[in-house]
């Protein structure tokens, strides 16, 4: 069976697809979210991206070939703005980090 196919990689693809869509739409009213609204939200983009980073780890483990090229596309598209799948995620969580410290110091 090719990765695509497989009911547990779309299903997955199509929860990441939406959990992301819908955590975008919500933060852009993150300036006006509550101290535990924020943090609320912080913990839920945490919570996607190493869901997102479990789902990439399957594309580059497979041996299918689509898969294959998927990674090669992402690196590819990546690389255009000079980073990698792994400095994407790096800078992912320390903006996440950022608005937790943020957080931290609107709240003394």
């Amino acid at each position: 069976m090719a990765f695509f196919e497989s009911e547990i990689v779309q299903e997955e693809a199509k929860r990441l697809f939406t959990d992301y869509q819908e955590l975008m739409q919500l933060g852009s009213d993150y300036g006006k979210f509550d101290r535990e609204g924020k943090k609320m939200f912080i913990d839920t983009m945490e919570a996607l991206m190493e869901r997102y980073k479990v789902f990439m780890k399957r594309f580059e483990l497979s041996e299918d070939f689509q898969a294959k090229m998927t990674v090669e596309q992402l690196k590819t598209q990546l690389g255009q703005f000079g980073i990698t799948p792994d400095q994407m995620f790096d800078q992912m969580n320390m903006t996440l980090t950022r608005m937790k410290v943020q957080l931290e110091q609107s709240s003394e």
